[in-house]
């Protein structure tokens, strides 16, 4: 989490820097119409930048994940992009349209317009800008208004995930649009300088981005086909666990990683933790997944074997590679998916490092249990099973109580974000270091 927040405060003290270099919050004579042209300018550009970077993410490039510690925080930076984004972009808005409204209710007094610059002491570029801004005006001011209901459903959990994924796609063609609207509306001046160069390149790669999302391309180098093997069901966890088979190109996988899989193209990409090590042999991937919403609850239905599914990946930084001798995995619910993958990796290549793996869970399946400790024993793991209801809640207290020597380990968490938080914030006082605490954040929205 540490990673996203300097990252988010970074970009936006650095579109701050670049932009006071060539321009101020503090004009002469200061007046509300002089601070409204530079707070406009100003606000234009953070919110353009804050855009195209959160675009640019939307590519899932491969390279930032380790930089950020995995897809999963790379997705939280490009939701809190987006909220910042839409922040400035209102304060933007009021001050252009806003102003607008208040000279014509009386309130404010527009100063004398001062005379342009004659046709012909403008340069082609800059007169060609001048001729577009009107249209420049009312395309901004109308997908601005689009944008923001668009950001708002994305933001809406109970606005369904196949809806959002269409919905969210718009955003793409509004970010071009705005694009346009910036680059006419810019101040000219700001081109000649280095904000103008670092916006023009941030435009640039957003458009590209856009185009790409728009036509379907994301992620395209990274996919592999496949088809359904198995199919096994536990109905007291409803929980699915699906077998593929994948062709030829699938680049392997560490433990913990995971991967976006597609069964139909009307729906969308769904993201699902790899439950299962790799192995070149035989090409095969498990997912396991959880009836938690709409998508998940149809899959059994829905899925047959022999069905083929496209299969994106592999991502995340949920990999358990650290130095310490003994590690503390907490997987809650069906956030021991990535742990059952690693449990497999280890059985199939055992290591000296010591285990305990904590398995609180509400619902109660003896068979998914029964293969659990098995697994766990094959991997020379320590188990322990906690199920409501009978053994009582899991805290930092307890997992200490069971664990002595929990100094000299690292805790890896998946499972309920505000879990996860909770025993972050119990551990980090007494006394865990805070890179010894990891957390997948497995929130694609």
């Amino acid at each position: 989490m540490n990673r996203i927040k300097i990252a988010l405060a970074a970009i936006l003290l650095l579109l701050t820097f670049l932009w006071l270099a060539a321009d101020t919050l503090y004009p002469q004579p200061l007046s509300y119409f002089a601070f409204r042209a530079v707070f406009v300018q100003y606000s234009g550009v953070l919110g353009m930048g804050l855009m195209s970077i959160a675009m640019l993410l939307a590519l899932r490039p491969k390279w930032v994940e380790p930089h950020l510690d995995g897809l999963d925080k790379m997705y939280r930076l490009h939701k809190w992009l987006g909220i910042s984004a839409l922040v400035v972009s209102v304060l933007h808005w009021w001050w252009a349209k806003g102003t607008k409204w208040m000279v014509g209710w009386g309130w404010l007094e527009r100063p004398a317009r001062k005379p342009g610059p004659g046709a012909d002491t403008l340069g082609a570029v800059d007169g060609w800008l001048r001729s577009q801004r009107g249209l420049a005006e009312s395309i901004g001011e109308w997908v601005f208004y689009i944008a923001v209901a668009l950001i708002v459903l994305a933001l809406i959990k109970r606005f369904p995930y196949h809806w959002f994924v269409k919905t969210h796609k718009w955003l793409a063609a509004a970010y071009l649009a705005l694009a346009y609207h910036s680059v006419v509306l810019t101040k000219f001046d700001y081109w000649t300088q280095p904000v103008g160069w670092v916006m023009a390149l941030l435009l640039l790669g957003g458009s590209v981005a856009a185009v790409l999302s728009l036509v379907g391309k994301i992620g395209a180098g990274r996919k592999v086909q496949g088809s359904i093997e198995s199919l096994t069901e536990y109905p007291a966890l409803r929980v699915l666990e699906t077998v593929v088979v994948l062709e030829e190109g699938w680049p392997g996988h560490r433990a913990g990683q995971f991967a976006f899989a597609t069964s139909d193209k009307r729906e969308g990409a769904h993201p699902y933790t790899i439950a299962s090590a790799w192995n070149p042999a035989d090409r095969r991937l498990t997912f396991i997944t959880k009836a938690l919403g709409d998508h998940t609850s149809r899959l059994r239905e829905r899925l047959k074997i022999g069905m083929p599914v496209t299969v994106e990946g592999p991502y995340g930084c949920f990999d358990f590679e650290d130095a310490l001798p003994h590690q503390i995995w907490i997987g809650a619910g069906i956030g021991i998916t990535p742990f059952i993958a690693r449990l497999k990796q280890r059985i199939a290549q055992p290591d000296a490092k010591i285990i305990d793996l904590f398995h609180p869970t509400a619902d109660y399946d003896q068979a998914a249990l029964d293969r659990l400790t098995a697994d766990a024993a094959a991997a020379g793991v320590r188990l322990h099973l906690l199920v409501d209801g009978k053994d009582g809640r899991l805290n930092g207290e307890r997992i200490r109580a069971l664990v002595p020597d929990w100094q000299s380990a690292s805790l890896w968490f998946c499972g309920p974000a505000g879990f996860g938080q909770a025993l972050r914030e119990d551990f980090r006082a007494s006394g865990l270091p805070p890179e010894h605490f990891h957390q997948e954040l497995f929130q694609m929205r």
